[in-house]
């Protein structure tokens, strides 16, 4: 299996206010109280991150067991949980790693804003992210989640806004103009920022496949060196 043969991820359909249904593999989770336009409560992102998995990414789990997400370490409260484990290497800092992902917005409801599956190279394949660890190009809850991954494994991380998009220049960038719009006016919100629902406008879902490690010649520096 590959992030590509996962279901559709997050129809607008889905609600963080309805009951979840995880197939046969899966309880229901009950509905989450009537929403205000304050902060999502952490049970609301639970539900909206896992609202979609696929049972055939997991050994077949007790009816009473759900996923488990993770705190990665040192990665200021990023949430992870493994879909797939990988068999390969893991990265280190300078290494280039090319990674395919989809990208959701908790705030929309599970909104899609971007999938590599739809950056197509000039004979229409999915072109893979690229990007060097370490060097601050990327949102820093992608890094976290790329760093202690091993090639070949699929992770799922809710990223914090504070680990998320600071400003409108960070990667990974959504290429269509529409949708990048729709994502930054709603993150950077000024009004609705003002109304102190800050932390939770840009809380953000990644399904990321670590596809591949380049080891560079010329690595950036380590951290504390």
């Amino acid at each position: 299996m590959t992030i590509q043969s996962m279901p559709s991820i997050c129809r607008p359909c889905i609600s963080l206010f309805h009951f979840i249904s995880f197939n046969s593999h899966y309880p229901l989770i009950p509905a989450i109280s009537p929403p205000t336009r304050r902060a999502l409560s952490f049970s609301a992102l639970i539900s909206t991150a896992i609202s979609t998995l696929p049972s055939s990414s997991f050994a077949a789990p007790s009816k009473s067991a759900a996923p488990n997400f993770f705190d990665l370490p040192d990665s200021a409260g990023v949430k992870a949980l493994e879909l797939r484990i990988g068999s390969g290497e893991t990265p280190l800092h300078g290494d280039q790693v090319v990674v395919h992902y989809y990208g959701r917005l908790a705030a929309k409801q599970g909104w899609r804003f971007d999938t590599t599956y739809d950056h197509k190279d000039e004979n229409g394949e999915p072109l893979p992210f690229t990007f060097v660890l370490g060097s601050g190009k990327v949102i820093a809850g992608m890094e976290a989640a790329v760093k202690s991954m091993k090639v070949g494994g699929i992770r799922r991380v809710i990223i914090p806004p504070s680990q998320g998009y600071q400003n409108t220049s960070q990667e990974p960038i959504p290429p269509n103009y529409f949708d990048r719009q729709r994502l930054f006016t709603t993150i950077f919100n000024p009004t609705r920022l003002a109304n102190g629902e800050g932390s939770s406008l840009g809380t953000l879902i990644f399904d990321i496949e670590l596809l591949q490690i380049r080891h560079l010649t010329n690595k950036l520096a380590s951290p504390g060196s």
